[in-house]
Order: structure tokens, then sequence, then C-alpha cells
């Protein structure tokens, strides 16, 4: 549940971002384009990050055995 709720949170984040750009930085279609593709790429990298640190704590990594020689 927590995954998806954060996932939608981010996605949100992401829109109202893309909208603020539209909104803030309308200076052509080029530079539309590259600043929208920036916010999108951030937002995607920020969720990357947040996913892989959640989803490696459902299932953390065993501690090695040292072996007694």
């Amino acid at each position: 549940m927590g995954f998806l709720v954060t996932t939608l949170i981010f996605v949100v984040i992401g829109f109202i971002a893309s909208l603020c750009t539209r909104i803030c930085f309308n200076q052509g279609p080029s530079k539309n384009l590259l600043h929208l593709t920036l916010v999108n790429t951030a937002t995607t990298c920020c969720w990357m990050m947040w996913a892989i640190v959640y989803l490696a704590q459902m299932k953390p990594l065993i501690v090695p055995i040292l072996s007694e020689e």
C-alpha cells in the first residue's frame, strides 16, 4: 500500500512541476521541451531512488557468516 501511495504522490508532484514549468518558463517550443524533459527526468530519478531504497528494505541482504579457521 505504501509503495502505491508514494508512487502516486511522485506522479502528482511531477505533474504539478510540469505545469509550473509550462507557466513560469514559457520561452518557446524548444526551451519548453527541454524544461519538461528535465523536470520529468528529475522526478523519475527521484522516484527510482526512493523505490530502490524502499524495496531494498523489504528483503535486506544477509550478513555474511565468517568461517572460523
